[in-house]
């Protein structure tokens, strides 16, 4: 009998990797540099010899492996081919398939943010629920569906972008994905920083945010102290992201929102500013949607991967 996975998270710098057991228990954890020079070529086998290196350290069999989960950034099928990772080099070619001729294990691969909510979904914020959607607000707005507990990869993997929700007529700023604006352009970290500055420079108003770097945080430790600029701002985020996630909802219609990355160290003060728009602009059958935060933290890809094998 198996026992055990491997869940391997690809990121733009570090490569994150953990040895589960089959009940889901993280037995180690380790990371390794992205290797992202010719095209990106040396990931896959960079990977493959870091899961021989650890099941030979630990005396692993291969009959001991359930198999290998991957979790990675840009649009991937639920057959495990990517469809061009910019930020890794990569074209076109199957995930899953080419790990597999590195290792002779089962492989599933998963985009990173979907797989990231599967994460969270099997043992984080979302235990318990089958119908969610995480969102990650960092840098951008990442997002993962997941709907009677499968992942909602779409046609071309493109499914849970989230972020990439047109919400707003009138912005003559472009997203990064070029087109004018997205949700994450006011929800993200840098988004809060854009509504911020804008805030600001629209009068004199006396603000703790005049003082010092400005950031999400900065913002909402403000908003904590009842600094009345940055209550402003964030009920402008607020407004923006419950409105896109309640045209989330009337599409999946989930049980519950699962709220993480950087602007969710917040923490439950984001709900004040989301929950009452989320209310104002969703259809009533979606309205009991609950809000959580994420729990896994920057663990949530490697659970995730994990679990695309341990579930399978």
């Amino acid at each position: 009998m198996s026992k055990y996975a491997f869940g391997v998270d690809i990121g733009g710098t570090t490569v994150k990797l953990g040895l589960f057991d089959k009940e889901g228990c993280v037995l180690a954890k380790w990371e390794i540099p992205t290797d992202k020079s010719n095209e990106g070529s040396a990931i896959l086998p960079d990977v493959a010899d870091s899961i021989k290196a650890k099941m030979q350290e630990r005396g692993i069999d291969k009959e001991d492996v359930v198999g290998v989960g991957v979790g990675a950034p840009g649009p991937i099928d639920s057959e495990g081919t990517v469809y061009r990772a910019v930020n890794l080099g990569w074209g076109v070619f199957n995930i899953a398939k080419v790990l597999n001729g590195y290792l002779d294990l089962p492989v599933k691969a998963g985009n990173d943010a979907n797989v990231a909510a599967f994460g969270e979904m099997w043992q984080g914020g979302g235990k318990g629920y089958k119908n969610l959607v995480a969102v990650t607000l960092g840098t951008g707005v990442g997002g993962g569906i997941i709907v009677e507990g499968n992942i909602l990869t779409g046609s071309t993997g493109a499914g849970g972008e989230i972020g990439h929700i047109h919400i707003e007529d009138n912005e003559e700023e472009c997203c990064g994905c070029q087109n004018k604006g997205c949700l994450e352009q006011y929800a993200s970290a840098t988004g809060v920083v854009r509504l911020a500055k804008k805030r600001l420079a629209k009068d004199n108003a006396p603000s703790k945010l005049r003082n010092g770097n400005l950031s999400a945080k900065a913002v909402f430790d403000a908003v904590k102290e009842g600094d009345e600029v940055a209550i402003e701002i964030a009920k402008e985020f607020g407004d923006y992201l419950g409105k896109g996630l309640a045209a989330v909802a009337g599409v999946v219609n989930p049980e519950v929102f699962v709220i993480g990355g950087g602007v969710s160290k917040a923490g439950d003060v984001l709900f004040d500013y989301i929950c009452p728009a989320y209310q104002k602009y969703a259809f009533h059958g979606c309205r009991s949607a609950k809000f959580v935060l994420a729990t896994l933290g920057n663990d949530a890809g490697i659970y995730g991967a994990a679990g695309l094998i341990l579930n399978s």
